[in-house]
């Protein structure tokens, strides 16, 4: 029930699966998927670093960022690519 009084729920993308959410802490984009290899298509990590992504410190994490964002080879940025085309 909505009484009509309640605030109206916003988000703010800091947990979302959203391709240009750079603020996001997980480069997860909800495609978990690797074919002949260790690495996931959907967000470049590795099988390690998925893993035990909530125990990186922020160094670690901000590492493979780095790295996969130099790559771009991930669904997660040909997604992002595409949807910059569009804009």
């Amino acid at each position: 029930m909505n009484s009509g009084s309640q605030k109206p729920i916003t988000q703010d993308g800091s947990h979302s699966l959203s391709t240009g959410d750079d603020a996001s802490d997980s480069p997860c984009i909800g495609v978990c998927t690797t074919l002949y290899d260790e690495i996931c298509q959907g967000c470049g990590r590795t099988l390690d670093e998925v893993s035990n992504w909530v125990f990186f410190s922020q160094d670690e994490k901000d590492t493979v960022w780095q790295r996969i964002r130099a790559d771009g080879t991930a669904m997660r940025f040909q997604r992002q690519a595409k949807e910059d085309k569009l804009v």
